[in-house]
């Protein structure tokens, strides 16, 4: 999808670099952490884990050490309670609410007794690597399994914190994991901090169940099983990375040097400021790694690469930049991506499919269908995708939101929660192998299967509203047609699965729209698709819109 159409009422500074007063102030921000209590009669206030975990803001009341203390001892609870004793993995991105939140954290794992694995030299750990540590501990084990938890907000402002769990499986908690979580750490926060165990965090660093763990070492090296590394090396192709100042830094660092890579990282600063980004689409400092406005520093040095990424800040987003179309649209590169793995990965199985999210592109859908291969549509959210890549019955999972996966190179499972740098990574394997870069690519794939015209559009929604429209049901829409095409379907569950969708989808032969509240944010969302061209895809908007405003406006 293309980023979100902003209001045309907000004065912006799109692509422009961030101005001073746009810049947080760390110190004060990490005050609040500490200093604010939450009010558990508050819901706005209270622990609510999204699509990606627990996210919220030291200032606002919704991310604050009590929030981190009780949610880190729900986790243990749950785990205790699940028989889970094995190491559990935590890694922290690079937001300034990351490392207060991991020392709380950690304090209460430590407490508990829990056999933590941190990261060597106080290192940054991206998702995939927590993920990727998770599985590889757990490969040929019954007993002693190792989960995982993931500081970060992920590409949110630098004023966010986050706060994630990856269970046994290693990927992202299912609802009943996280309602369970959700509903315990609530209560703590109700009882306040006596039904916390807790120790001071100069004992906590020093118990001896808290080890580190090398994830760079071990997830670089791995790599060269996913990745087919001497096809990019015999190429020659130039490649660049921005690490958008995340928790990847040393990892393309390394990636560089141990692949003997002509990779460049353009941009080496870690700051919780993220002064040097430009400011995305609604004038704010975001690190979206798919959106032109926050991209536009790394889009500027097309012209230097044959194919350049970039990663959110906990690396589990990926955009890709190329010479001759630069910045692709998530979408664009999923297909291109799914077209490449699936005709270039010969020890995968015959039978593998294709899994995608509702909202994701119907290009997807028609590359499957050319494949031959069965397409495994879910609601937004990774986890859906979890299950396949364990059992090898999905070779490739993703979702609109430039989040991705898929398995080794001999068919075996590589990540199960998203990860960014092994799909940056195959854009320089697509390049070099094909002689052509992924836009190259699309282009081809559009020709053949024809052209997706895709866009998303966001508005404020009250906790009501959205509560009214994630039960929006098929039957309350009337529509026969849509932009001038009869409606083929409409979806308030997921053909992949049958879980419900939180909204609607109304099908067409070429075109669709889906109707959505945000699992994080107080908004609801539009997407829409055409195949018939831009006039035709806002129509389709149009339509949208005035369904939704039809559900929010009943009484």
């Amino acid at each position: 999808m293309n980023p979100p159409t902003p209001n045309p009422s907000t004065p912006l500074q799109a692509g422009q670099p961030a101005p001073a007063d746009q810049l947080i102030d760390v110190a004060a921000l990490q005050q609040a952490y500490y200093a604010r209590r939450p009010d558990p009669s508050e819901p706005a206030q209270c622990v609510a884990f999204g699509t990606s975990g627990h996210r919220g803001c030291s200032f606002d009341a919704t991310f604050n050490e009590a929030h981190v203390l009780a949610i880190t001892q729900a986790i243990c609870d749950y785990r205790r309670a699940q028989g889970v004793d094995g190491p559990l993995f935590l890694g922290i991105d690079t937001h300034a609410l990351s490392q207060p939140a991991f020392e709380s954290a950690l304090e209460v794992l430590a407490a508990n007794g829990v056999d933590v694995r941190i990261a060597a030299g106080g290192e940054f750990t991206p998702t995939p690597a927590i993920s990727h540590a998770i599985l590889v501990h757990n490969h040929g084990r019954t007993q002693g399994l190792a989960d995982g938890i993931v500081i970060t907000p992920s590409h949110n402002p630098p004023r966010d914190g986050g706060f994630k769990y990856n269970p046994t499986n290693g990927g992202p908690a299912d609802t009943s994991v996280t309602g369970a979580i959700e509903q315990r750490a609530n209560a703590l926060l109700r009882e306040g901090p006596t039904g916390v165990r807790r120790l001071p965090l100069a004992q906590a660093r020093a118990a001896a169940t808290t080890r580190e763990h090398d994830f760079v070492g071990s997830y670089v090296a791995d790599l060269a099983n996913v990745i087919d590394f001497d096809a990019i090396r015999a190429s020659g192709i130039r490649l660049g990375v921005d690490p958008l100042g995340g928790a990847g830094l040393r990892y393309w660092q390394r990636i560089a040097v141990d692949h003997d890579l002509a990779l460049d990282v353009v941009n080496t600063r870690i700051d919780p400021q993220f002064g040097f980004m430009t400011l995305d689409w609604d004038g704010k400092i975001r690190m979206d790694p798919s959106s032109p406005p926050a991209m536009q520093s790394l889009i500027a040095l097309r012209e230097r690469f044959d194919v350049a990424f970039a990663c959110d800040p906990d690396h589990d987003r990926h955009g890709i930049v190329t010479k001759t179309g630069g910045l692709m649209l998530p979408n664009n590169y999923l297909a291109v991506m799914a077209d490449y793995l699936f005709t270039h990965r010969p020890h995968w199985n015959a039978a593998a499919g294709v899994g995608k999210t509702l909202v994701s592109s119907a290009l997807i859908d028609r590359v499957a269908a050319r494949l031959n291969r069965p397409l495994v549509e879910t609601p937004v959210g990774f986890k859906w995708f979890v299950d396949g890549l364990c059992g090898g019955t999905l070779g490739f999972g993703a979702e609109e939101s430039a989040g991705a996966s898929f398995l080794r190179r001999d068919g075996r499972v590589w990540s199960t929660d998203k990860d960014g740098l092994a799909p940056a990574l195959l854009s320089a394997e697509i390049t070099a192998r094909l002689g052509r870069d992924p836009y190259e690519r699309y282009r081809e794939l559009c020709a053949e299967l024809g052209e997706p015209h895709s866009s998303r559009k966001d508005a404020p929604a009250t906790p009501e509203q959205k509560k009214k429209l994630s039960k929006l049901a098929p039957a309350q829409i009337t529509a026969r047609d849509v932009a001038g095409e009869p409606v083929l379907q409409v979806l308030d569950k997921a053909p992949g699965n049958g879980a419900g969708i939180g909204g609607i989808k109304v099908v067409c032969a070429n075109g669709w729209f889906a109707a959505r509240p945000s699992g994080t944010e107080a908004i609801y969302k539009i997407y829409a698709e055409s195949f018939r061209g831009e006039d035709h895809l806002q129509q389709i908007l149009a339509e949208a819109q005035a369904v939704v405003d039809a559900t929010l406006g009943e009484n």
